[in-house]
């Protein structure tokens, strides 16, 4: 079961301001990089499930970390349905993220009292999630339905929504400063902070140095 509770959950990705996502099929490869990003100073990690046995590399990386890695929370992403939601929780996911919006999902998780992410494209949908128990909702793809922009629009009648944009989001300080400026709670970063020549060279020294900067930008944009 989940060892962190949503509140903890939710404070993590407010206090680290970014979530990456990531998925390897080789689980040394995952180890190095929750590593990594964990010397870095990010508290939260996000495994995208993805292809067959994706759960199996997720549980064996979740106990790495809880042994290893003190105050790393993993959660997994790319859910759409419930079954693998519960294989997921069942696996100790801290939250789970999903690209879309699906109730059955939101069920499972409430039961078990994990934090559940849905992905959210409309206003309506954002107040759907929310009704449904969400504490914070995903905008993906965020820059293909209008960016910050978007995000401010929202937040404008609803300021009490804590929103993580995926999709649109890189390491400059001036993207970084128009999205926490619109008032997101948090980021979520894909390919943008595992460049395939870190990758290619396993260069997880390099990966560190790219958490740490990251994490001090985030920290000047949010001042």
């Amino acid at each position: 079961m989940a060892k962190f509770t949503k509140l903890e959950v939710l404070q993590a990705m407010k206090d680290t301001g970014v979530v990456p996502v990531f998925f390897h099929a080789d689980l040394e490869v995952c180890k190095a990089v929750v590593k990594a990003c964990y010397d870095g100073g990010i508290r939260v990690f996000e495994f995208v499930n993805r292809g067959d046995f994706a759960h199996e590399t997720f549980t064996a990386l979740n106990k790495y970390a809880l042994a290893e890695l003190p105050g790393m929370i993993l959660g997994a992403g790319s859910i759409v349905e419930e079954g693998t939601t519960a294989i997921y929780i069942q696996a100790g996911a801290n939250f789970i993220v999903a690209p879309l919006l699906n109730e059955n999902m939101a069920k499972i998780c409430n039961r078990r009292k994990v934090m559940w992410s849905p992905g959210c494209g409309t206003i309506s949908e954002i107040n759907k999630a929310q009704e449904l128990g969400s504490d914070l909702v995903k905008v993906f793809p965020a820059s293909e339905i209008g960016g910050s922009s978007f995000i401010k629009a929202v937040k404008a009648p609803m300021p009490w929504t804590d929103i993580m944009p995926t999709g649109g989001v890189s390491l400059e300080k001036e993207n970084l400063k128009a999205w926490f400026d619109a008032g997101v709670t948090c980021v979520g970063m894909g390919s943008n902070l595992f460049p395939k020549n870190i990758m290619d060279n396993k260069d997880w020294a390099g990966l560190t140095k790219m958490s740490k900067e990251l994490i001090e930008t985030i920290k000047s944009v949010k001042k």
